[in-house]
């Protein structure tokens, strides 16, 4: 097979893997070396300095051992399969590199005979990659689920990020879509890398030593394959964010590829609001200073998709607002609807030279078409409608509901 037919099977089967972002990685350029990962990070995605960054995002092989019921590259599918040599790989990465069309490398990949065969074939291509071709760019690495630790160590020391995917939220969904596969044999390798990052990394400080994996690891959970509540997906993120320390949790809204009875039916549309409202969570989680049981409980363990998650919050704790912008902590400001991170910060920042003004807030552009009804400046309530009168949630669901439908809404707020 012709190595660019290669690349179109490949790299198509490759897209339902989300777990991929900005790195994080400082890897400068060195004489004799070719490319460099930027702190800004690799990734079809936009840098903080303004960048549009790109990477070949592509699949080892998609020819799996593994029958998961939700996947496309699974054993009893028809597919057309292709793999790459560890040397198609490298020319791949570097004239794609050469050519100025991407500045990283995401490797993926199915299960080829075995997950420690398919592995030492991935840690044989980045050798050559590093060592061979002399590549210095970003690499990000997704660790085969049950391939022995040596190997994964081997391999966190040639990547700059690794991802290690659940992909199921809960061990009753993964008994009953993926069978073959083992929770043990994804928690454990989670737990060594971040054993192996946060001990190998620190030591550097004292002495000079190779990197594991300087840019972290993520995971992917799929939302919709599964019955799982809204509130099982947050618990577990909370956890793996808490104990394992991970760098980010990606969502990916299941897309309908396969027939049968324990997937949803395909020509069901794939959940694109709830992994929205679900990242939005997320975020309230790593910044905001909320945790799940916050969120969501039993009763309400799903999100309402006509409001955001900080609003569905506030709407259930009323009693907690009003709140005056000039005396509220800025523990609290985080949670008004309306209010993000670098504004809370803002206005505990302005109020310090004078009490601010309903007007001043708007100046600041506080996005009080929100905030207004949970706030008061210097005593006033400026809300429309009476705050305990049942009828916020009409109101902030309608504006919120018809963005959702037909624009975009602001994961920050």
């Amino acid at each position: 097979m012709h190595l660019l037919e290669k690349l179109q099977i490949l790299a198509d089967s490759a897209k339902y893997d989300v777990s991929c972002s900005s790195s994080g990685s400082s890897r400068s350029n060195k004489k004799g070396q070719v490319g460099n990962a930027a702190v800004a990070g690799i990734c079809h995605s936009w840098s903080d300095d303004g960048r549009c960054i790109s990477l070949l995002k592509v699949l080892f092989t998609n020819y799996c051992i593994y029958d998961c019921k939700y996947c496309v590259n699974r054993i009893s599918n028809d597919i057309r399969r292709a793999s790459l040599t560890p040397d198609e790989l490298c020319q791949l990465t570097i004239e794609f590199y050469r050519r100025n069309y991407i500045e990283g490398l995401f490797l993926s990949s199915a299960v080829l005979k075995s997950p420690d065969y398919t592995m030492e074939l991935i840690i044989s291509a980045l050798r050559k990659l590093r060592y061979d071709y002399k590549f210095n760019g970003y690499i990000h690495v997704k660790s085969i689920p049950g391939a022995d630790l040596s190997l994964i160590h081997q391999a966190g020391l040639l990547a700059d990020r690794m991802s290690i995917n659940i992909e199921l939220p809960s061990v009753h969904s993964l008994k009953l879509l993926a069978p073959q596969k083992d929770h043990q044999t994804i928690i454990k390798p989670m737990s060594f890398v971040s054993e192996q990052i946060h001990g190998a990394n620190e030591l550097t400080i004292y002495r000079k030593k190779q990197m594991f994996v300087p840019a972290g690891q993520t995971t992917q959970l799929i939302v919709g394959a599964s019955p799982d509540s809204d509130l099982t997906i947050i618990r577990l993120t909370q956890e793996l964010y808490n104990r394992y320390r991970l760098k980010r949790v990606y969502y990916s809204a299941y897309v309908p590829v396969n027939s049968d009875t324990n997937l949803p039916a395909l020509n069901t549309n794939p959940p694109l609001l709830r992994e929205h409202r679900i990242y939005q969570a997320d975020w309230l989680l790593r910044y905001y200073g909320f945790n799940a049981e916050e969120l969501l409980d039993e009763k309400h363990s799903n999100f309402d998709t006509k409001v955001d998650p900080k609003c569905d919050w506030a709407l259930r704790n009323l009693d907690k607002f009003p709140v005056e912008i000039n005396r509220a902590p800025v523990e609290t400001l985080l949670r008004v609807p309306g209010i993000g991170y670098k504004m809370a910060q803002r206005i505990v920042r302005a109020r310090k030279v004078a009490p601010l003004s309903f007007e001043d807030l708007r100046r600041m552009r506080v996005v009080l078409k929100r905030a207004k009804y949970f706030i008061t400046c210097k005593g006033v309530y400026y809300g429309d409608v009476d705050i305990d009168s049942g009828n916020l949630y009409s109101i902030l669901s309608e504006k919120t509901y018809s963005k959702a439908i037909y624009g975009q809404i602001s994961m920050f707020d």
